[in-house]
């Protein structure tokens, strides 16, 4: 019997297989003695839309929101049908008799192969490759250490909740706005409030009225000293500046007190796929996107650094020894 092995997408499979010791390639899959490696193309199934449940819900009219399903139903991307089929296919197959999760360590990965089997309609052995790096050493020690497919069942369900949350807020809302002016606009769950911060940000600039002000420093041998009062530095009023100039000046400065602690400071924690962007804009001016690309093909094609996409603070990106 063979177990039959989804990646995310080709080229991940690709390396999947031929650390299995598959060499059978075919169209859709790599099969091997023991395995045959298959892939998605990113999700191949989706939520339905509104006209899958009514076709009445083709045209867009307020009266008709909100739109709450009973249930939620999936089908088939049909851009990616022929992938999904071929699936479909080698999982009716009898010599296959286990089904093996191997897409990206994460929520998203496990939303792509849950719903995928949901739609198939698997009743056998699922089982979950959980690796974070695509070096040899990982992938092997991954197959040793499979883990039971019910231990992943609530990431599964966090992601159903989310994309549902997504399909239920953002379509109702960007239908409201589009009929209700009259004019092509969208909403989201993390669009909205991130563009409301953005423009709460942008208001506060606009608002933002500059305010001359003045400071004192103050060279002691070697040191600099600069004048501060309960903690503020600026001097908003340019006579009192001068005032506190004029009385400091050629006068002697006196050390009071010295405060000597030592510290102790631990090594940085490895790059998150954010601060990792942060630093690189940063520095080099890149663009989130070129960042997240740049790690993606040193994940994948490299096996360099660790799986860039976690969530988790514990998993940072780390480079591959």
């Amino acid at each position: 019997m063979k177990s039959l092995v989804l990646a995310e997408k080709p080229s991940v499979a690709r390396e999947l297989a031929r650390v299995l010791g598959c060499n059978q390639t075919h169209k859709s899959y790599i099969e091997g003695n023991q395995y045959i490696v298959t892939w998605a193309l990113g999700h191949l199934i989706e939520l339905k839309m509104p006209e899958n449940y009514d076709p009445k819900y083709k045209v867009w009219r307020l009266e008709e929101l909100p739109i709450i399903p009973d249930k939620m139903g999936l089908k088939v991307i049909k851009q990616t049908s022929h992938q999904f089929k071929a699936i479909e296919g080698l999982a009716s197959r009898k010599d296959v008799d286990e089904f093996i999760i191997a897409t990206d360590a994460g929520r998203e990965g496990e939303l792509v192969a849950r719903w995928i089997l949901q739609r198939i309609n698997w009743r056998k052995p699922i089982k979950r490759l959980w690796i974070s790096s695509q070096t040899d050493r990982a992938i092997k020690d991954g197959f040793k250490q499979l883990k039971p497919g019910k231990h992943f069942e609530n990431l599964y369900e966090s992601a159903v909740c989310r994309a549902e949350a997504d399909w239920l807020i953002g379509l109702n809302v960007s239908r409201a706005l589009t009929t209700k002016y009259k004019d092509p606009l969208s909403a989201g769950r993390v669009q909205t409030p991130t563009l409301a911060m953005v423009l709460e940000r942008e208001d506060e600039i606009n608002k933002f009225v500059p305010k001359d002000y003045w400071t004192i420093q103050a060279k002691i041998g070697a040191l600099t000293a600069e004048w501060e009062h309960n903690g503020e530095k600026r001097i908003f009023s340019k006579e009192k500046a001068e005032q506190i100039q004029t009385m400091l000046t050629n006068k002697k400065a006196v050390l009071k007190s010295i405060d000597r602690k030592q510290k102790t400071d631990s090594q940085p924690m490895p790059y998150d796929l954010t601060e990792l962007q942060r630093d690189a804009n940063k520095r080099f001016g890149f663009s989130a996107k070129k960042t997240s690309n740049v790690l993606q093909g040193l994940y994948e094609q490299h096996k360099l650094v660790t799986y860039p996409r976690t969530v988790s603070t514990r998993k940072e990106v780390c480079i591959n020894y």
